[in-house]
């Protein structure tokens, strides 16, 4: 079904693997398509509860494809401006797919995540990265700027400081300055990764009702934006007045008190609150 990306499903986690090896996973249209397909489909599939997103071979993402040379970034010399007379920045096209997923997604950064390939990470949840991993915001050394909706993502998670001095100075480093940067939450062995970005989800897919991990990943997410604790203060509300009167409320509780593992039955596809999603009413209260 897919050409520059693999989709797999085991024990209720979906696998994404950026898939052209032998390109270092270079980013294509193609890439971002798929990518967004597969979102759809995990966020579509009540069996799924966490996504893990690697690449395949010794890289995670290379950045974008350069085989059109000079014109690579320049779409109005390849013919492709979108009607309007400009074109949508395909990784922030990406990034906002991941941003508005209802599943955890986890990065599992085997290699050189660079370009595009370090920005839509940005958006994941939890970012995981093998001891050999490199990171680079390079846009400034290819006469470009920040994409992927990156502006926004990256000094919200390191920094302003730190998130200038990256792309001011477009240079690569490694996964220990990713790591004690706060761009990444562990740094691993290669061997190790995979396997400990499946316990994650695994963790996440046994203990925790579907529908409250929905609803505090977009929370937490689209709480970054706002200017006062009251905006969190009426969703936390909302929130808590649907759930708490919620079949997994009561089974959270009751399996806590009996001292066994829960039983959640509620699903995003069909058991998001009436609320949801708020960001789109013109007054939340």
């Amino acid at each position: 079904m897919y050409q520059d990306i693999k989709y797999e499903t085991e024990d209720d986690i979906a696998l994404i693997t950026l898939h052209r090896p032998e390109r270092l996973n270079a980013f294509t249209e193609r890439m971002r398509k798929e990518i967004i397909d597969a979102l759809d489909r995990i966020d579509a599939d009540d069996s799924v509860r966490a996504a893990i997103v690697t690449g395949a071979g010794r890289a995670f993402c290379a950045g974008a494809d350069l085989s059109a040379g000079g014109k690579t970034f320049d779409y109005e010399a390849r013919g492709a401006v979108e009607q309007g007379g400009i074109r949508r920045d395909g990784g922030g096209q990406v990034s906002l797919r991941i941003f508005s997923c209802l599943k955890p997604v986890i990065a599992a950064i085997n290699g050189p995540a660079v370009g595009v390939g370090a920005t839509m990470l940005l958006p994941m949840d939890i970012r995981l990265a093998a001891s050999e991993a490199r990171f680079g915001f390079v846009f400034t050394r290819r006469g470009v700027v920040p994409e992927a909706c990156s502006s926004w993502f990256l000094p919200r998670l390191v920094g302003i400081s730190r998130a200038l001095e990256w792309v001011y100075s477009g240079r690569v480093f490694d996964a220990e300055e990713a790591l004690s940067g706060g761009l990444v939450r562990r740094v691993l062995p290669q061997a190790a990764l995979l396997d400990a970005a499946r316990t994650l989800a695994r963790e996440i897919a046994e203990n925790t009702s579907a529908v409250s991990v929905a609803l505090a990943r977009q929370m937490m997410w689209r709480m970054l934006g706002a200017d006062h604790p009251m905006a969190a203060h009426r969703i936390d509300s909302r929130g808590i007045f649907a759930m708490g009167r919620s079949a997994d409320a009561y089974e959270g509780v009751a399996s806590f008190l009996e001292k066994r593992a829960p039983r959640f039955t509620m699903k995003p596809s069909r058991d998001m609150p009436d609320f949801f999603p708020w960001w789109e009413e013109p007054d939340f209260r």
